[in-house]
């Protein structure tokens, strides 16, 4: 279960939302490549599981790419070079990720 952002009132029903994600990419703690190549999100236990492309930006940041969706994250540690652009799985706690509810 991750914390929705939103008016307790509306969470039924179909939304579009925005993720964040407190906590930051640490690769080889929380972040290794994956070994498949399509998206997934999962929750086990209390860890969300996401899986899709990491993408480096040029001020430092990152990045997964899960399908349409897009999940920004701070980097922790470097991440290997050769990486930008492939397919990773990133593993959080529950407690760090949140769904803001917003209307388009």
């Amino acid at each position: 279960m991750v914390l929705w952002r939103g008016d307790p009132r509306e969470t039924d029903g179909r939304h579009l939302i925005e993720w964040t994600v407190d906590d930051d990419i640490h690769w080889g703690q929380n972040t290794w490549p994956a070994a498949a190549t399509e998206p997934e999100l999962r929750q086990e236990g209390d860890q969300v599981i996401m899986s899709g492309r990491l993408h480096l930006t040029n001020d430092g940041a990152a990045y997964l790419q899960m399908g349409h969706w897009t999940v920004l994250f701070d980097l922790a540690s470097p991440i290997p070079s050769g990486l930008d652009g492939s397919w990773v799985q990133i593993t959080v706690g529950s407690e760090s990720v949140a769904l803001h509810p917003y209307q388009a």
